[in-house]
């Protein structure tokens, strides 16, 4: 598999630019892999395709609003600063990336609306800095004042102005855990009354965290797959969830279900030695691409990604590439809507 390959066109008026009203009204596409087939049906049918005691796995980091707006000292230079890991809560430390960053240097101070202000303590990457936040109260004063003026990172392909919503908008109702720079986007289709109806039915909704960040969405730049690197990005598998995960993979009448390629990662990154779940708090840096072989993903509710993203690739790695690229024709044709807040597929 070549970077190349996972190259295509679409017209840029099915991106979606807002969520479907109410959410689980997005459509769905169904992918069979045991026979090819493919399915259109609404997204609050996804209940019709679980059973009693499958078990359904779900992202809860929650997105906060990571894109502030400064100005840097003496010159009073505009600055745009991305947060987009903490790295120590006691320091105040955080990767960022600068924008613009040819005349930010190590030393320098950055200072916010609401009296935050920042110093640049080292170069990461070219774009890529760290900062330490000046601040003397506790971390949820801290946090707050980000909240306060911070704007939520929507991705920039969907074109427009970032709105108030947006804070609504851009979290699943799943979200517990603030640490995202971004939704885990499959999340996003689920409403209350959804979740209540796959509840009824004995469907195990399990969390784990993984906190999405620049790893996920770094541009794929090498032709040659094997050489991308992916960004760490942190995660945390509970016990409970384990637990389950494992029951329902002994058992041939019950299913593990990834809701996003985020908790793909999230569980395919933690295996024992007998290759289950196992619990786990850490990093990972997992990039699937063909020809993974998937150990505790039976089943994926994903959306369509991007051409060459690294989303995409996994996608491929477990519908097949060939189907993949095939359902990518069928979304096209059928206008089904794209990306982040587009609709969505289920993979058997």
């Amino acid at each position: 598999m070549k970077l190349s390959h996972f190259l295509y066109d679409y017209p840029q008026s099915l991106v979606a630019k807002y969520p479907a009203e109410p959410r689980d009204s997005a459509r769905l596409m169904v992918l069979n892999r045991k026979d090819q087939s493919i399915e259109h049906r609404k997204f609050s049918d996804i209940v019709d395709y679980f059973g009693p005691d499958d078990v359904m796995v779900v992202n809860d980091t929650k997105v906060f609003p990571a894109r502030l707006f400064g100005n840097k000292e003496k010159t009073g230079a505009r600055i745009e600063v991305f947060l987009l890991r903490e790295l120590n809560p006691e320091s105040r430390l955080w990767d960022v990336i600068v924008d613009p960053a040819r005349k930010i240097r190590i030393g320098n101070k950055l200072y916010f609306e609401n009296g935050l202000v920042a110093e640049v303590i080292d170069n990461t990457t070219s774009r890529g800095r760290t900062i330490r936040f000046v601040f003397e109260g506790s971390n949820e004063d801290l946090y707050a004042k980000i909240d306060e003026i911070g704007e939520t990172p929507i991705p920039p392909y969907v074109k427009r102005p970032v709105e108030e919503a947006d804070r609504d908008r851009y979290q699943t109702v799943f979200a517990e855990n603030r640490g995202a720079v971004a939704a885990p986007t499959a999340g996003l289709h689920f409403t209350p009354d959804l979740v209540g109806a796959l509840d009824s039915k004995g469907v195990q909704i399990m969390p784990v965290t993984l906190h999405v960040g620049l790893g996920t969405f770094r541009p794929v730049e090498v032709e040659d797959l094997t050489k991308h690197r992916m960004d760490s990005e942190h995660y945390h598998i509970p016990p409970p969830t384990a637990e389950m995960a494992n029951k329902a993979l002994a058992s041939p009448d019950h299913t593990v279900t990834a809701v996003g390629t985020t908790v793909v990662r999230a569980i395919e990154s933690s295996l024992s030695a007998a290759n289950t779940l196992k619990p786990t708090l850490g990093w990972t840096d997992k990039f699937i691409y063909p020809q993974y072989e998937f150990r505790i993903t039976e089943r994926i509710i994903t959306n369509f990604h991007m051409p060459k993203s690294t989303l995409l690739m996994l996608v491929a790695a477990f519908a097949g590439y060939d189907f993949m690229r095939e359902a990518y024709d069928v979304a096209i044709k059928e206008k089904y809507r794209l990306f982040s807040f587009g609709d969505a597929m289920l993979i058997t």
